[in-house]
């Protein structure tokens, strides 16, 4: 983490309690955990796959933006003194052959059956979710303590090897007259998905029901809202689903690993 910015001894130990608390038990999704602390996701593959990703990441850099790599068998991130890639993320997914099979909310037997499972942590667009507040912009599944809404989209990933898929997004209802600033906002974080890709009419996504998404939670949408659409960090598992990588394991959407370092560090980034 040497070349980020360091945050606050308080928000360190805020995160660490919010880790603490993942690691006995806590099972919900992150959003608002730790404010002004980064989120990351989580896919992790066997070896002989890691490289297909790795230029399946470098090609789609928006959605798949990487923060960190950690070596076969390991799970610990210098993004995260301390912390437990295993136990330290409120809930895992396990897919066989592109399959989801099952979801835990402790990964430790996993990594020992499976020891050349090389993982990715990649951007989140909860790091800007502060930022968005802080301007006096809703986040509409924060404020109503859900899950937030995330839609398979008809866009395609750039292929890469064995590797690929549809494009993933979130999304949040912006009043009208704030789009332009979530868009400047958001913009300014291209490390974690940075701007949106799309704003209004789902259906050019290929989103038929904006109520039924395909992750995560519907949100309510007021009079003069728009639907903005954020590329997301779930795109990894549609590529695992689309491509039948024969064994995975991911972060359930929503339920994030919350690291030490501060939303700011991936400003300009």
């Amino acid at each position: 983490m040497t070349n980020l910015m360091k945050a606050s001894q308080q928000a360190i130990a805020a995160v660490r309690e919010a880790r603490l608390a993942i690691r006995n038990g806590f099972d919900k999704p992150t959003a608002g955990m730790a404010p002004g602390m980064t989120q990351a996701n989580m896919i992790c593959l066997p070896r002989e796959w890691a490289f297909d990703f790795l230029l399946y990441a470098q090609r789609n850099p928006q959605s798949c933006p990487v923060l960190d790599v950690i070596e076969a068998g390991g799970h610990e991130t210098v993004l995260a003194e301390g912390a437990d890639l295993r136990t330290d993320i409120p809930r895992y997914r396990v897919w066989e052959r592109g399959e989801l099979v099952d979801e835990i909310t402790d990964a430790r037997a996993l990594w020992q059956q499976h020891p050349d499972l090389v993982t990715f942590l990649i951007g989140c667009s909860f790091t800007f979710e502060t930022p968005l507040r802080e301007a006096g912009i809703d986040v509409r599944h924060i404020t109503d303590g859900c899950n937030v809404p995330m839609y398979k989209t008809n866009r395609l990933c750039r292929p890469a090897g064995r590797l690929e898929g549809e494009l993933v997004v979130s999304m949040r209802p912006i009043p009208a007259d704030k789009v332009a600033d979530a868009v400047i906002i958001s913009g300014r974080f291209p490390a974690v998905h940075g701007a949106p890709v799309h704003v209004g009419e789902p259906h050019l996504l290929g989103i038929s029901d904006i109520s039924r998404p395909d992750f995560g939670d519907p949100v309510r949408i007021e009079p003069g809202e728009i639907p903005v659409f954020w590329a997301c960090g779930v795109t990894p598992q549609a590529a695992i689903m689309k491509s039948g990588v024969p064994f995975a394991i991911s972060h359930a959407p929503g339920h994030m690993f919350i690291t030490d370092v501060p939303d700011a560090a991936w400003q300009g980034a």
